[in-house]
């Protein structure tokens, strides 16, 4: 095992979260809800602490797989139980770590067991899928992670959460059912299910091209990416903030383009790259007007998120490595700006009942504390210099320009429309007039939710200032990436 570890930390991160998700549903009913609480609480701080462990000992001067873990599982098909992650995998799980704990330590003191386990193993789910190195137990995690969030938002959402739900599952598992197509046929060429062989597994351009748009149809549902997005802004806004959250910081569609995708049919991304280019341009845009449109505060963030997934796979084809890095940087800075914003909207909804923007005017004189955040978060929503969206943005728009003039100025509206939707909702709700009674009398923040915003706050300042603690940890992964895609495979 690499990494010099003797204990799978990988397996521990994964199941950890997955089992005390099964406790805490046991015991959902028992003493109010107390243990299971306890237990959730317990459970988020021991994984986010292995997470920790895991990415102070990476080694980022190295490519290969760390904390590699290999037993056989279906010899008859040659399954494996196989782990291990990179510099590409390892950001993810450190984020995922810390919005799983925030979320969970957030909850309020009457939150369904439930609803908490539900939570616990989706995390769970999801390390799973950015530590998988066999194909069956990516398409196991990925696809198992819909479960969990199905439920949270079925029996915990708003109420159009049936709607919702209904919508989210049948994107999801349509855009899978062609992901599992593919695994099937690279399996019958290949005779294994081994990720790293069907990265040198030769293919013709037509068998690519159709295995492209297999992965395209899973991974541009779950990302989300135009013109498959239309389950994400309802099930965005009817999920339970926790559940909303989860679901859009994990960014585990991207990641798919990244682990699967890219490296497995390089010569047909070669080849569709100037559709995939203009699909990404064409969603910046797009989303960015929408999100201009919107009267509630929580659809707003939904749009903008989808509007920045758009500039993270424009990113990655344009096969190059400052934009590809960038767009690492920018699928980290947003799932961390997601969470900061669904949290202020929660806060205001507790105390206001709804968060609609007509409503939420001139919280400033009220709130102060809520306000400055807002305002913070908002800033490093668009990407503010010294806050960890500019860095991102910037490496993006970089690679941009040098792919195309054209194409750099039009991803580069992003600013302009996204200051645009982001400066009218601060108007709105912070600075506006107060345009509903009962926001002269609110309570601000409290000392739990000033600390949980302000590590998030501190975390985004932190990288945006610091931004090399994260490129460090993905440069030679993705130069190792595009290294394995100048290759053709023809």
């Amino acid at each position: 095992m690499s990494g010099g570890m003797n204990v799978p930390v990988l397996s521990l991160l994964i199941w950890l979260p997955i089992v005390a998700g099964v406790a805490v549903l046991a015991l959902r009913h028992v003493d109010g809800g107390r243990p299971s609480r306890w237990l959730a609480n317990l459970a988020a701080w021991l994984t986010f602490f292995v997470a920790a462990f895991v990415i102070c000992r990476f080694q980022t001067d190295s490519a290969m797989m760390q904390f590699s873990e290999r037993v056989m599982w279906i010899p008859y098909f040659g399954v494996e139980y196989a782990l291990g992650i990179d510099g590409l995998s390892v950001l993810f799980i450190g984020m995922n770590a810390l919005i799983t704990l925030l979320v969970v330590i957030s909850q309020k003191p009457g939150s369904s067991g439930g609803y908490l386990a539900a939570l616990l193993m989706t995390s769970g789910l999801t390390y799973g899928a950015f530590s998988a190195r066999d194909a069956v137990l990516f398409y196991i995690f990925f696809e198992a992670m819909l479960v969990p969030m199905y439920l949270a938002i079925g029996f915990f959402g708003g109420p159009q959460r049936r709607y919702a739900t209904t919508k989210f599952f049948l994107y999801t598992l349509f855009g899978s059912l062609f992901m599992l197509l593919a695994l099937f046929y690279l399996y019958g060429v290949s005779q294994t299910f081994s990720l790293t062989a069907w990265q040198h597994l030769p293919l013709s351009l037509y068998t690519q091209l159709v295995l492209f748009g297999a992965f395209f149809m899973a991974f541009a549902v779950k990302t989300p990416m135009w013109p498959l997005h239309a389950w994400a802004p309802d099930a965005y806004v009817e999920a339970p903030t926790g559940a909303a959250i989860m679901l859009a910081s994990t960014k585990i569609g991207a990641y798919g383009f990244l682990r699967l995708l890219l490296p497995i049919v390089p010569d047909a991304a070669q080849v569709l790259a100037p559709w995939m280019v203009g699909l990404s341009v064409l969603a910046v845009i797009y989303f960015g007007v929408v999100a201009l449109a919107q009267t509630d505060l929580k659809r707003l963030i939904a749009y903008s998120s989808v509007a920045h997934m758009g500039l993270v796979t424009l990113g990655f084809f344009l096969f190059d490595a400052v934009a590809l890095k960038g767009a690492v940087l920018l699928m980290v800075s947003n799932g961390l700006a997601v969470a900061a914003l669904f949290f202020c909207a929660d806060m205001l909804k507790t105390r206001l009942g709804d968060h609609r923007l007509t409503d939420c005017g001139g919280i400033v004189k009220a709130m102060p504390w809520l306000a400055t955040l807002l305002v913070f978060f908002a800033m490093a929503n668009i990407a503010l210099p010294g806050t960890s969206g500019f860095v991102g943005e910037f490496l993006v728009l970089l690679g941009a320009v040098g792919y195309q003039l054209g194409v750099g100025v039009l991803a580069a509206t992003v600013l302009v429309i996204g200051a645009a939707y982001t400066l009218w909702m601060v108007r709105r709700v912070v600075f506006g007039p107060v345009t509903h009674p009962s926001v002269a009398t609110l309570s601000d923040l409290g000392m739990q939710e000033r600390l949980l915003l302000s590590v998030l706050a501190a975390v985004m300042l932190g990288f945006g200032l610091w931004p090399q603690a994260l490129l460090a940890m993905a440069d030679v992964s993705v130069t190792q990436l595009l290294a394995h895609m100048a290759l053709s495979k023809l």
